[in-house]
């Protein structure tokens, strides 16, 4: 991802001239953005300015000085351009030399867009907006006509940058890493509903790290998630501790394919969701007080007790629920050895979970998509603004120290490098 500077500290008298800017325009009657507004008019004269700077600095000499006389090359007038930028249109007046050598770095030859107009499309895009819409809004907001040809081609520039992303080298040991899926509707001759698997490690300092995004064929997923597997461990993890995922036939042997040493734990919350689907309403906060113990159980050999106790109260009401965790039960128990700071971490897949939420918000409104890397581009830009700073990651949790020493305790010698 694209590195993004932290924004410059605003001096007093920039905050003061800010001020003025702001009552002139009030007092004028003028909008600050827009055709006609203050700040366009500014951004001008800026950019005109620094234009005729690059001249003289091409040339050698300021514009109407005598040293400039009988020059091989000289200013030759200007040229009109429309520039969009974020206060909307401007038109300013490029400076030309008559030799035509002249190369302007602040606006570019054939340059139509100031950088911030791209970031605030590929913004508005990744927040779930149309094509069609991101054109109405620059054009109710700024006063500008953007084609969606253009803003297509605008959020075109994320894909080598998306390649990169998916390709790059990841860490060598993850202590927890969740996976899950989604589906898109994808135009393959006709619109089919194809999966979307994500993957989400922990790492070693408490940073949550979107390992990539993989559109599926259909097929059998346990088949697909071996192949993704592979290519994680490819990209350099040797090694997850933990894999949180839902109770899928074949994964569990998929994943002790490629890490050995890794315990496959299905996600308890999904566990008790599923629960209340069995169920009336009416039962949940009785079913959630009895069925609390279970999972919150000291040990395996405590939990197998409140669990019989649990089963004599619903099994004839509800034996779909006593099966269900009956039949999760090898998948879930692993839960049970843990310490609380582990229990904490690995409780759900939440943390998937709320990315496919923001991922589906920005799908939605497409319906389907006409190729599978249009849906990659959209779903990528989603995750590229979950973190402005561009490195793909983020703080997981607050009081990651604590978990920290129980992984590392528990994973002796996987977590923390050893002294040999």
């Amino acid at each position: 991802m694209t590195s993004i500077s932290e924004p410059a500290a605003v001096s007093p008298e920039e905050k003061q001239l800010a001020e003025e800017l702001v009552e002139r325009a009030r007092n004028d009657g003028v909008e600050l953005v827009g055709p006609g507004g203050l700040l366009s008019g500014l951004t001008k004269n800026v950019l005109e300015a620094g234009l005729e700077a690059e001249m003289s600095e091409h040339l050698g000499y300021d514009k109407h000085d005598p040293a400039g006389r009988n020059k091989a090359n000289s200013r030759n007038g200007t040229r009109a351009k429309k520039l969009l930028t974020d206060v909307g249109p401007v038109d300013i007046e490029v400076p030309r030399d008559r030799d035509g050598s002249f190369e302007p770095v602040l606006v570019k030859k054939r340059q139509r867009r100031l950088t911030g107009v791209d970031e605030m499309v590929i913004s508005l895009t990744a927040k779930g907006l149309t094509t069609g819409e991101v054109a109405a809004h620059m054009a109710e907001v700024y006063g500008t006509d953007v084609s969606r040809d253009t803003i297509s081609r605008i959020t075109d520039r994320v894909i080598g940058e998306m390649s990169e992303w998916q390709n790059r080298p990841l860490d060598r040991v993850y202590p927890v890493v969740f996976i899950d899926a989604m589906v898109v509707k994808i135009r393959d001759g006709q619109v089919t509903n194809r999966p979307v698997y994500t993957a989400i490690g922990v790492t070693v300092d408490g940073e949550r790290d979107i390992l990539g995004l993989w559109v599926g064929n259909g097929g059998e997923g346990a088949k697909f998630w071996l192949q993704v597997l592979t290519e994680i461990k490819n990209r350099g993890v040797a090694d997850v501790c933990i894999v949180v995922c839902d109770g899928l036939k074949g994964l569990p042997e998929a994943i002790g394919n490629i890490w050995s040493l890794a315990i496959v734990q299905t996600c308890v919350l999904h566990l008790i969701r599923n629960t209340f689907r069995f169920a009336s309403k009416a039962d949940w906060d009785k079913l959630a007080r009895e069925l609390r113990p279970v999972y919150t159980a000291v040990s395996e050999h405590d939990a197998k007790e409140r669990f019989v106790e649990f089963t004599e109260i619903w099994d004839e009401k509800y034996p779909a629920i006593v099966r269900m965790w009956e039949n999760a039960w090898t998948e879930f128990s692993p839960f049970l050895d843990y310490s609380p700071e582990i229990r904490k971490v690995i409780y759900s897949t939440n943390a998937v979970e709320s990315l496919n939420a923001r991922m589906r918000r920005a799908t939605r409104a497409r319906g389907h998509f006409p190729t599978e890397q249009a849906a990659l581009k959209c779903l990528y830009l989603v995750v590229r603004s979950l973190d402005p700073t561009g490195k793909g990651r983020k703080r997981w949790m607050n009081r990651w120290k604590g978990a920290l020493n129980a992984f590392a305790i528990t994973f002796e010698g996987r977590i923390l490098p050893t002294d040999n």
